[in-house]
């Protein structure tokens, strides 16, 4: 138990830049996972006294959880490697399953009752149920509300309700914690980029104009003036005998 938990506790201070530490412990998805090894480990505990003892305090703190920290169950009775994320860990389920080492699974995720197993470096998005007597193989991304009705071999991302698309690979791409701060000077850094590169592009078109003006000849005439036309010379008038 000890070894899963203090792999779990690793896994989560890597997930977020800034929990790490101490500020793992004050995280809510914390609490969950403290009590799904604590009521797995009292489980699997074969003390007669001890062990009822103890599944009383920990069928109050999974009901404690259960409500007070948004609706999160995990059944004391599945079997889920070390490494366990839970990533805004809200209206989460997980039912009696085997369950690989470094899933990562978010907020209203549902693995039904009759899933057989799930592989190592799984991730679940938020609002994906697996459902049915399937299989999830190892590095599978799960694409946020899906619904899986079949098996999902190894190294796959799959999607859709029912979920039918299948692309090879099943990283996830991780995006860094950001600070406001952050934020605020990379997009800085974006805007002054974007006004170089279009004064660059305005100087290139101004001295385009100037050497093609420049190269530019004026028509040549031979010496011969232009053509016009000829002067309207006034009519001449009748004379009028009185």
């Amino acid at each position: 138990m000890f070894e899963n938990l203090r792999a779990d506790l690793q896994a989560a201070a890597g997930h977020r830049a800034l929990e790490r530490g101490w500020r793992v412990f004050i995280r809510r998805e914390t609490k969950a996972i403290l009590q799904y090894r604590f009521s797995h480990w009292v489980h699997t505990l074969r003390v007669p006294v001890v062990r009822q003892v103890l599944m009383i305090v920990a069928l109050v703190w999974q009901r404690w959880n259960q409500i007070m920290l948004a609706g999160i169950l995990i059944a004391p009775d599945a079997e889920i490697g070390p490494g366990l994320v839970l990533h805004t860990a809200y209206g989460l389920q997980i039912s009696p399953t085997i369950i690989g080492s470094n899933c990562t699974f978010n907020s209203q995720v549902h693995i039904g009752t009759g899933v057989k197993s799930i592989g190592d470096n799984c991730y679940f998005a938020p609002g994906c149920k697996i459902i049915g007597e399937v299989k999830i193989g190892n590095n599978v991304l799960v694409v946020a509300n899906s619904v899986v009705l079949t098996d999902v071999p190894d190294n796959t991302t799959i999607m859709g309700v029912p979920a039918r698309i299948k692309l090879p690979g099943g990283r996830l791409r991780k995006m860094p914690w950001k600070t406001m701060d952050a934020k605020k000077k990379e997009a800085q850094v974006s805007a002054t980029k974007a006004i170089s590169a279009t004064k660059a592009q305005g100087s290139n078109g101004t001295n385009g104009a100037k050497t093609n003006g420049a190269s530019a000849a004026v028509p040549k005439t031979n010496g011969a003036q232009p053509h016009a036309e000829p002067p309207t010379q006034p009519e001449p008038q009748q004379k009028i005998n009185a």
